[in-house]
């Protein structure tokens, strides 16, 4: 690979025709004051059939070319042999897939992986071609939510292709980096790809940020008795895991492309760059990991404190169900003895000619009597059990 980097300076230099197209595509870019892609990619959605968001041609770090088209960059890229062309497309259908399959001789399986969209990130070599699966994420504030894109990247020894199903990540940005940096640019595909999962992995640092805000409103809520914290905590850990996904694959997938530094000559600044975004990953995947445990920490706090919550209610329940079993034994106890004199005195108060002691001179105070006797002897009764 440094050997056909050499060999592409060499051609740029020797080439003036090459050397005016580049210096007259700055100065056009310049004058505009916006990149091409830039401007494309104001308006997304293309016409069915035409996907491409920029398609450009590289020699020695600078831009020589602008195709519009995928068969003009073919034809480009064949005009310049020792150049790099990067062509971005936003959801092309199998007709453009099939033509780049062809030009570039990519692989079915990887054509058919970038052709469905929602992979996992991956990194898979076809010989010469390597294929990257990487998941962008950005947070979205309006809503506290993660919103998550993907982008598949193609690279081989003179040319990238990247596809994108969503809006994020902002590759345009991308190219205008690389393009301000010719020196970055001349080091090949390698360069390319290194910028946009550097873009990528930086994307993160803004979800962590929001993620770590929303888990500590999340323990305000907590403590604070919110009834819809449990909800929140749910949909918070769903977005965790995802997140999750989207970045600890991308630990091994560093790792894959640090093991091939010698066998495909990378360049050694490009591998210095590579660890540093593979510090990054880490940094952020053990913060996510963090994230999940803290998360699975809180809902068992939480679920502790709504069992407490409710082991409370349960427990002025059953001290008010004792108070009320209290009053009712008292009201039934006092019904009881009022009851007694009723009985009595119903008894003594039916018109009977013919009754024990109807004439009888004491009956009166007698019937009082009993109506004490019996009531005293309930209370006695009710008293002695607790119920008075």
């Amino acid at each position: 690979m440094s050997d056909l980097r050499l060999r592409t300076f060499r051609a740029f230099s020797r080439t003036p025709s090459l050397r005016a197209a580049a210096r007259k595509h700055a100065a056009a870019v310049a004058t505009a004051g916006i990149e091409p892609e830039a401007k494309q990619q104001r308006d997304p959605l293309k016409p069915k059939g035409h996907s491409v968001v920029d398609s450009a041609i590289y020699c020695g770090g600078n831009r020589v070319a602008s195709p519009h088209s995928l068969a003009d960059t073919y034809s480009a890229l064949h005009d310049a042999p020792q150049s790099l062309a990067w062509i971005g497309l936003y959801r092309p259908d199998r007709r453009e897939l099939a033509s780049l399959a062809q030009e570039f001789d990519l692989h079915e399986l990887a054509i058919e992986d970038a052709n469905e969209a929602h992979q996992r990130p991956k990194l898979e070599r076809y010989g010469d071609t390597l294929f990257v699966v990487l998941k962008a994420a950005r947070y979205r504030d309006a809503t506290e939510e993660v919103e998550f894109g993907e982008v598949h990247v193609f690279v081989g020894p003179d040319f990238v292709v990247t596809v994108r199903h969503a809006e994020a990540p902002n590759l345009a940005a991308v190219r205008r980096r690389v393009e301000r940096d010719p020196e970055l640019l001349s080091r090949g595909a390698e360069a390319v790809l290194y910028a946009i999962v550097d873009k990528v992995v930086d994307g993160y640092a803004p979800v962590v940020a929001g993620l770590e805000n929303d888990i500590d409103e999340i323990e305000t809520e907590v403590f604070r008795g919110d009834p819809k914290v449990s909800r929140r905590i749910y949909e918070l850990s769903r977005e965790v895991i995802e997140f999750q996904r989207a970045t600890r694959p991308l630990i091994g997938i560093l790792e894959q492309l640090r093991g091939g530094f010698q066998k495909y000559g990378v360049d050694e600044e490009l591998q210095r760059s590579l660890r540093d975004v593979a510090d990054h990953v880490t940094e952020v995947v053990e913060k996510v990991d963090g994230f999940r445990e803290l998360l699975r920490d809180i809902l068992t706090v939480n679920a502790t404190l709504v069992a407490q919550q409710q082991n409370e209610e349960m427990k002025s329940l059953a001290i008010a169900s004792s108070e009320q079993n209290e009053e009712v034994k008292r009201i039934s106890a006092w019904a009881a003895i009022l009851f007694a004199p009723t009985l009595i005195g119903t008894v003594y108060g039916m018109n009977f000619d013919k009754m024990p002691e109807l004439h009888w001179e004491y009956g009166y105070p007698f019937a009082i009597g009993l109506m004490a006797l019996v009531c005293g002897g309930l209370h006695q009764i009710f008293k002695r059990r607790g119920w008075l």
